[in-house]
């Protein structure tokens, strides 16, 4: 055994693990020094709170600010500071809304290892030795932690400077010095995750400048300042580097960023600010991807690593210390990725939600996740991100100040983009009309082993007139009584396809994988008349008889996408497909949903194949972690032998009436070819789609193409062909040929004129239109 052990140490300090073991060992070793010496009576904090003559920093407003900032506040934010004061009194008297859950009343004296929520208090022994994602040691830590964070001292702090009542400051005070005696260190929950002791450090910077220099306030900077210099001390020993090197190690190197500038004073000051900033720059060249989207895979992850990335920009801005080009370059991009996920509404939930934000907890709905946008407009010169989010947000107004509302004020908006567009590092494809977004998800759980990512491959998410009609389910909660992590996160709770009831991976723990699936992107087209991505994953090629998932999505830029999901292997299987609507549809008939207060809605309508099974169900979504509400699915499933395929059109309409659209599958002996038709009351279709790329025949049409659509408006001579990965396509009366193959290409015939448009304008032949009705064509090109 001895000699095992030692052979996996002696490869380990062989390898690139080298330096990751000497940390984990140094750190193991520091938390049961500092075990020691409390033993002994050292005091931490006192030690820690080295002083040297030297003048605070700038902080991102001044005292004599803060009136003008609130003022502000009223004029551009109506309801706001009632708002405010209304969550201030709830504190005062300890009624806490704490992520997705209901007020919690924590009674006359707050048990800050208590999670109220499940009746669950951490024991108190030394942080190191907490089970803290055990529930039954500790129930959920995260609500815990997110009482603990003190962020509720700041909404105290603006109470107070919104109205003068010193109650607000004596409830912060008596807080503040409750918990210092509750959480002698390193006893408790709450110096369990160097994170959690990073946003609490944060939160009182926030709330002490806030309360700086008013009247009748006693001084409170060298009251807070040893608690503060052992936060530092306690993130410095303590960083995730290898542990949870993530938006972990981001909200610590913020915090000790915040502490060295901020408080110079303090001997260690200096190596703070300059570690914080180098983790920070690191960090954000390692954790985003080059599309400009956190590697977690999380929109929610995102927005919180968008979020410490801008604090740590403004407030180095402010004092005069420089960052490298490429981090502002990567906020830009951060940005635009979060840009472009919303541009017809609040990003979806894609990944973990897991409800923590700086500045204020209770931003932590979806349509707070726009918020940094507020303030990069205004740092970016941004017109479009103006007119998407419409007004400033709060968190501008405290960041940026004066200066910033009258550079808003300035700005002129742009219009946003309809373009579809692709963050191709993260796997997010965006088929985009002027009133519709689909975003498709053909990317990696995650990084690592996918510890914040869902078994989502190839999910769908829909958005029409900036309302949500396909949604992701969200999270739930990560720990609890018969938790519903392994649910929320699986892949049934997705618009994807599912096989044999199973997971597209293989749930190891809470915050990881394993057998993670591969996906790939076959082909993604953006044409002048429709979109089209296909994809495919291996998460099912595990089974015993691998089975293949291939998703093709066609937009018809009218508001209507197909979706075909074709299921390759052999055997039989049980396929499952689930389309999971937005809160604020109502059912209105067979497969139409409205959208509550508004003249739009959606059909899901078939291509009917037998043996399969429909079925409208109510199902239970989480639109914030810890809060769960009711949803409608969709859902058609059966048992078949594969290969095998299903299609489906989702049809969003300005208009609520009964569908009049149909959607059918034409069979073929040539079992190369598959075949869809959809008619309207204006336009006809067929879709061809051959997975070969060989030659081929269907009906009128030839081609060598892997999808073909063939146009027809009723009652006129209009039509069009279009071609996707093929050298031609024929019919009856257009003939659309290149010398080559092309990614896509289209010919167009309307008022007698043809309009050839493609790829590589260069391959395309002059076409020839085999029938015309009257006269010589004109022809166009572009």
């Amino acid at each position: 055994m001895f000699g095992q052990r030692w052979s996996r140490l002696r490869s380990c300090l062989q390898t690139g693990m080298r330096d990751e073991l000497l940390d984990r060992s140094r750190q193991a070793l520091a938390k049961r020094t500092d075990r020691a010496l409390s033993w002994f009576g050292y005091d931490f904090a006192k030690q820690a709170c080295v002083l040297k003559p030297m003048s605070p920093g700038n902080f991102f407003f001044s005292s004599e600010s803060v009136d003008s900032i609130l003022k502000l506040l009223r004029q551009r934010l109506p309801g706001r500071a009632e708002e405010i004061i209304q969550e201030a009194e709830e504190i005062r008297h300890h009624r806490f809304r704490l992520l997705g859950h209901s007020p919690i009343d924590y009674g006359n004296s707050i048990d800050w290892h208590l999670d109220a929520v499940h009746g669950k208090r951490a024991p108190r022994k030394p942080f190191y030795r907490l089970h803290y994602l055990d529930f039954a040691e500790c129930g959920d830590s995260k609500v815990i932690w997110e009482l603990n964070r003190h962020q509720h001292f700041v909404t105290l702090a603006k109470a107070y400077r919104l109205t003068g009542n010193l109650w607000y400051v004596d409830e912060l005070l008596r807080q503040q010095r409750h918990w210092q005696a509750e959480n002698p260190y390193p006893i408790g929950v709450n110096w369990a995750s160097s994170l959690e002791v990073a946003l609490r450090c944060l939160s009182w910077i926030w709330a002490l400048y806030l309360l700086a220099s008013s009247p009748n306030i006693p001084e409170l900077r060298n009251e807070w300042r040893p608690t503060l210099a052992l936060h530092g001390r306690h993130l410095e020993r303590y960083l995730s580097t290898y542990f949870s090197p993530n938006t972990h190690l981001l909200g610590e190197a913020l915090a000790l960023f915040f502490l060295g500038v901020l408080f110079p004073e303090l001997a260690l000051a200096e190596r703070w600010k300059q570690l914080g900033r180098k983790i920070l720059v690191r960090e954000s060249q390692r954790q985003v991807r080059s599309d400009g989207f956190h590697f977690e895979q999380s929109t929610y992850y995102h927005v919180h690593a968008l979020d410490i990335f801008l604090h740590a920009a403004v407030l180095a801005s402010i004092n005069c210390i420089p960052m490298p080009q490429h981090f502002g370059k990567t906020i830009s991009k951060m940005l635009d990725a979060l840009f472009l996920l919303s541009r017809n509404g609040c990003p979806p939930q894609l990944g973990d939600d897991d409800g923590g934000r700086l500045f204020d907890p209770r931003r932590n709905q979806t349509r707070h996740m726009l918020d940094p946008l507020s303030t990069g407009a205004v740092l970016f010169d941004r017109g479009d991100f103006k007119l998407l989010v419409s007004n400033l947000r709060e968190e501008t107004l405290w960041l940026l100040g004066e200066e910033g509302v009258r550079h808003w004020d300035a700005l002129r908006e742009a219009e946003i983009s309809t373009q579809s567009a692709a963050l191709a590092d993260a796997g997010y494809y965006l088929l985009t009309t002027s009133n519709t977004q689909l975003i498709a998800d053909a990317g990696s759980l995650g990084a690592y082993s996918g510890g914040h990512g869902h078994a989502d491959a190839l999910n769908i998410c829909l958005h029409a007139h900036y309302r949500p009609l396909l949604i992701d389910s969200g999270t739930s909660e990560y720990v609890g009584p018969g938790s519903d992590r392994a649910l929320f996160r699986g892949t049934g709770m997705h618009n994807t396809l599912q096989v044999d009831g199973l997971d597209q991976a293989e749930m190891a723990t809470v915050f990881s994988w394993r057998r993670l699936p591969h996906a790939v992107v076959d082909l993604w087209v953006r044409g002048q008349s429709c979109d089209l991505l296909v994809a495919n994953h291996d998460g099912y090629r595990r089974l015993e008889h691998p089975v293949t998932h291939r998703r093709w999505i066609v937009s018809l830029k009218n508001g209507t996408y197909l979706v075909r999901d074709v299921v390759e292997g052999s055997g039989r299987h049980r396929i499952d497909i689930a389309w999971h609507l937005g809160q604020d549809l109502q059912w209105e008939g067979e497969r139409l949903f409205r959208i509550k207060g508004m003249p739009y809605s959606l059909s899901l309508v078939p291509a009917h194949q037998l043996g399969w099974t429909e079925e409208l169900d109510t199902q239970m979504c989480s639109p914030a972690y810890g809060c769960k509400a009711r949803m409608t699915v969709v859902r058609f499933h059966a048992n078949v032998a594969l290969p095998a395929e299903f299609a489906m059109l989702l049809v969003t309409s300005k208009h609520v009436s009964g569908s009049t659209e149909s959607f059918q599958r034409c069979e073929h002996l040539d079992s190369g070819i598959a075949e869809y038709t959809h008619r309207t009351d204006t336009l006809e279709y067929s879709f061809m789609f051959n997975e070969t790329g060989n030659p081929w025949r269907c009906h009128t049409v030839a081609s060598d193409a892997k999808y073909v659509c063939h146009r027809s408006a009723l009652g006129t001579s209009e039509k069009l062909l279009f071609l996707c990965d093929g050298s031609y396509a024929m019919t009856g009366e257009l003939d659309l040929s290149c010398n080559r193959r092309v990614e896509w290409a289209e010919l167009s015939l309307r008022d007698n004129v043809q309009t050839v448009s493609s790829s590589d304008g260069s391959a395309v032949l002059a076409p020839t239109m085999l029938a015309v009705r009257s006269g010589p064509a004109a022809l166009h090109t572009r």
